[in-house]
């Protein structure tokens, strides 16, 4: 399943289909091991889990196992994830499902699917994921709902998963030889989380390339820093692709300088009123957005990998007529992108405040006023304290940017000597991105202001003074003081619902 499928459902409300097929071969699967498991040692049919796997689980006992592995870790802390992360997580225990390798009912992979159509979301809290084996707690409290147990929310409202399913003539499920444990097992959560992440990152990559074009335009840069000649010499495709994608969304512009119409040529000038150069907030945009272009387009590729991978343990082969023990459910490739992803965020939140911070110092730009002040110097105050925020977010960003993957401390005796924290990694990962939200969000601000300050609406490119017109439909133009906290929420919801599909 490609990636822009899964979002087609995450984000545009298309359904979850399954194939005739696909049944088939999930069937055909717990057939196979119903029947290959009868005198057999296999590990969570009947055996313990984890440590305890060392003690045989009597016949009588099996179905009772499966229980116990859901409620005993339904134990989960804090908040609960929102709906559309947890949808994501469904999508992706699903999906391990319908490859026919974990042995399990199909029912479970219907009542899935009937879940994700029907819009019930289990509620999740945030804490209690290691990475390994997978993401037992979150999925735990999943598979509880799963079983008519715990909580959802449906149509906006927390009630118990038991009166939803017999609201809607749901039959719970009943586990029977492994259920249980295949719904705990795997990487689902932070891998539903990891994709959600990457979708928002991704239009922040947008929103960062049209600031850094629109800050251009208003400190008059000259705009051979885009051009093809100059960055396709660097060898990287990112930032020829961020070159190429801001010459596009500059395109008509009458705010830009040309160097070789201005400079190149006799000069009898000592000091030279306009910068040579500007900063590199302004003029090295390719080749800092250039590597965050790279590394969100590998973290796809890592997604929409484990999205569609086998995550489960013990794993089912019909073709070998066989069940391998390992470690599918090991999170490491999940925590690794989500470490790359937040950090590759944080930098554009580092770039967007730096931008920020040229549009108010006034020493700096030497065109505009101070913090973009519209109103009496001294009196009124601009866009001053909105930049203190914008710095506090972002200070938080690099700090949520220390290494999550790393931080791998033993537990469950031992026996889970080495985890991956990938949902740890998710979840700061989600932090940073709505943070960088929130700066983003200020800067446009700003950005619509320091626009009206030179009277040059008229002079953007098309592309731009289109994001100028909306933003200032949000925000106008502002003289006197006034709170701002419910205008910069305004501008975040703005942004994530706009579409830009530039890059």
């Amino acid at each position: 399943m490609l990636l822009s499928e899964i979002e087609s459902i995450l984000f545009e409300g298309k359904t979850l289909e399954v194939a005739p097929e696909t049944i088939r071969q999930m069937e055909d699967s717990f057939n196979f091991l119903k029947e290959f498991s009868k005198d057999k040692i296999i590990y969570g049919i009947n055996t313990g889990f984890g440590p305890m796997a060392q003690y045989r689980v009597n016949d009588e006992d099996v179905k009772a196992l499966q229980y116990n592995i859901i409620r005993s870790h339904s134990c989960g802390a804090g908040e609960p994830f929102p709906e559309l992360y947890v949808k994501a997580a469904m999508m992706a225990r699903y999906h391990t499902f319908v490859r026919g390798k974990s042995g399990v009912d199909p029912y479970a992979m219907e009542l899935l699917r009937t879940f994700i159509n029907k819009g019930i979301c289990p509620v999740i809290p945030q804490h209690g994921s290691v990475g390994a084996s997978g993401d037992l707690v979150q999925l735990a409290h999943m598979a509880l709902t799963l079983i008519g147990e715990g909580e959802v929310f449906y149509q906006g409202k927390r009630r118990p998963t038991a009166e939803v399913m017999k609201e809607l003539g749901i039959t719970p499920l009943k586990p029977t030889m492994r259920e249980g444990l295949a719904l705990n097992n795997g990487t689902a959560m932070m891998t539903g989380v990891g994709i959600v992440n990457l979708h928002y990152a991704k239009k922040l990559l947008d929103y960062a390339l049209i600031a850094s074009v629109m800050i251009n335009e208003i400190a008059g840069s000259y705009d051979d820093f885009m051009a093809k000649e100059l960055n396709d010499l660097k060898n990287h495709e990112g930032q020829s692709v961020i070159a190429r994608k801001m010459l596009d969304i500059a395109n008509g512009t009458q705010c830009m300088r040309k160097r070789a119409v201005e400079m190149f040529h006799h000069h009898e000038e000592k000091v030279f009123t306009h910068k040579v150069q500007p900063y590199y907030s302004l003029r090295c945009v390719p080749q800092i957005l250039g590597p965050i272009y790279d590394a969100y387009k590998f973290t796809e590729k890592i997604l929409e990998e484990e999205f569609n991978a086998v995550d489960d343990n013990p794993v089912v082969d019909m073709d070998t007529e066989t069940v391998y023990h390992g470690g599918n459910f090991h999170g490491d490739y999940i925590s690794f992108e989500m470490d790359k992803l937040k950090i590759a965020t944080t930098k554009i939140a580092v770039l967007m405040e730096r931008q920020l911070n040229y549009l108010c110092h006034d020493r700096i730009n030497g065109i505009l006023p101070p913090f973009l002040n519209l109103g009496t110097l001294g009196l009124t105050y601009g866009i001053q304290a909105m930049q203190f925020t914008a710095c506090s977010t972002t200070a938080e960003c690099q700090t949520l940017s220390n290494s999550m993957y790393v931080h791998s401390i033993p537990n469950n005796n031992d026996n889970q000597d080495v985890v991956s924290m990938g949902t740890n990694s998710a979840i700061l990962a989600k932090r940073v991105i709505d943070n960088c939200y929130q700066v983003m969000a200020i800067h446009y601000i700003a950005l619509a202001q320091a626009v009206d300050c030179l009277n040059i609406q008229d002079k953007l490119s098309p592309f731009t003074k289109n994001i100028y017109n909306e933003v200032r439909q949000i925000v106008p133009k502002f003289i006197e003081d006034t709170p701002k906290d419910a205008d910069i929420q305004n501008v975040i919801d703005y942004l994530i619902a706009k579409k830009t599909n530039i890059l």
